[in-house]
């Protein structure tokens, strides 16, 4: 391992891993699907003592935040059925619902509780599916969110990512900064980091075990890894200049990076067990922000070296460049959708920085944001939605928007201000 790459003890910086901060991000839903699918979910039977957590009102949540569901209010019910004996078609149909979701909690061995949940397609009297999820008392939200993930998929064709969580950086004024960890929607916020000085750019690996960072800890700009579940913490760089944009690799091996150690910010790439650093661009110009395509093979990024900041692929292997947006005088921070189809990245349009994407077969651009100095894109991993940072009032917030533009949300902090979003992978 080289002179740069040193272990930093745990704990050094951080203030509270996996504990309850007192503000939560919260969910502001600003436009859905005109037309979206009516669907009746049913509150959940239980008969023991009130529980911490309303999973069926979770699960509403989730599917009316994916703009994609109408939820029917539970005083609209003619019914509220447990059973599958107790399902009337008729009666949903009169409601003009097109899918009902019923759930029963009944206590398992050794504490645990299990949910059993059915849905059914009314237009078509018959029953989707049927199927059971069991946790502990303190992981309703989490089997909340599967459900949530199973009637998505079933009714979309694509996988939920309700069950997912997404980091951020907390920011208050200029004298303190939280590295954040949350559920999807906001939830069940957790300290991670906490410092005096900047942290900037997380970014999870592709277990969704680690993150890395750059910190100012060390007065300048270094790149650290942490384990989220013991925070151990790794420092990876030590070079004056600029050390910034870590991304990991598909296989988690590796991450690619921005460093001027050699004079000019050029990419990088370094090999974690070897701590072997290797130059990947060679370029006078500005080169940074890398990020990986699925495969591993090639680094898309961003340079000025045409003028103006626009994307870039190099392959790895051959290290042929190539230019991949032309429209518009400044496009940056390139992300790729899981698929590889589609560029999404900020783009400068009429003088205002939003959100857009490019269909890299096509060449086609769509801008999805109408909000101003809209940055740092993160995309979920099913590639319907992504995440950005923005200005609401005087404040940093955090905001969502699907691909084709058609559901957005924000997520504003009761306090500080929000930025540098990043979604999970899959766990």
């Amino acid at each position: 391992m080289s002179r740069q790459v040193k272990s930093v003890l745990a704990g050094v910086l951080v203030l509270l891993v996996w504990s309850s901060a007192r503000a939560e991000l919260t969910i502001e839903i600003t436009q859905g699907l005109d037309n979206p699918t009516p669907i009746a979910i049913v509150p959940f039977g239980w008969g023991g003592a009130p529980l911490a957590e309303d999973v069926s009102a979770i699960v509403e949540a989730d599917l009316r935040r994916s703009g994609q569901f109408r939820p029917l209010p539970t005083s609209d019910m003619l019914s509220l059925p447990r059973s599958s004996g107790e399902v009337f078609y008729r009666d949903w149909s009169i409601l003009g619902t097109e899918y009902l979701l019923i759930g029963n909690m009944t206590a398992a061995p050794a504490g645990a509780l299990k949910l059993e949940f059915e849905l059914y397609d009314i237009p078509s009297r018959k029953p989707v599916f049927k199927r059971e999820v069991t946790g502990n008392a303190s992981q309703l939200r989490d089997m909340a969110h599967l459900v949530s993930d199973a009637v998505y998929e079933a009714i979309t064709n694509i996988r939920g990512a309700f069950s997912t969580k997404i980091i951020y950086v907390e920011a208050f004024g200029t004298e303190r900064f939280r590295l954040m960890l949350a559920d999807a929607d906001g939830a069940r916020e957790r300290v991670l980091l906490t410092s005096k000085q900047p942290i900037m750019s997380p970014a999870w690996s592709p277990d969704g075990k680690e993150v890395a960072y750059v910190s100012f800890e060390t007065t300048r700009p270094a790149i650290f890894r942490q384990v989220i579940a013991t925070a151990e913490r790794q420092q990876l760089t030590n070079f004056q200049g600029l050390n910034g944009a870590p991304a990991w690799s598909p296989d988690g091996k590796k991450l690619a990076m921005v460093l001027s150690k050699d004079g000019n910010p050029e990419i990088y790439v370094l090999e974690i067990a070897t701590g072997v650093f290797t130059r990947i661009t060679r370029h006078f110009a500005i080169d940074t922000e890398p990020n990986w395509t699925s495969d591993g093979k090639s680094l898309v990024f961003t340079s000025d070296r045409g003028g103006k900041p626009q994307i870039y692929q190099v392959a790895l292997a051959s290290g042929r460049v190539e230019r991949l947006t032309f429209e518009g005088d400044y496009n940056a921070r390139a992300r790729l959708s899981p698929d590889g189809k589609t560029l999404v990245m900020v783009h400068r349009h009429r003088g205002v920085f939003h959100i857009a994407t490019q269909d890299l077969v096509r060449g086609d651009i769509r801008v999805l944001t109408q909000t101003t100095l809209d940055e740092s894109p993160s995309i979920a991993p099913n590639g319907a939605m992504l995440l950005y940072a923005t200005k609401y009032g005087d404040k940093g917030i955090l905001a969502a928007v699907s691909l084709d533009a058609g559901v957005k949300f924000r997520l504003p902090s009761r306090q500080g201000d929000v930025r540098e979003p990043s979604w999970s992978p899959y766990f």
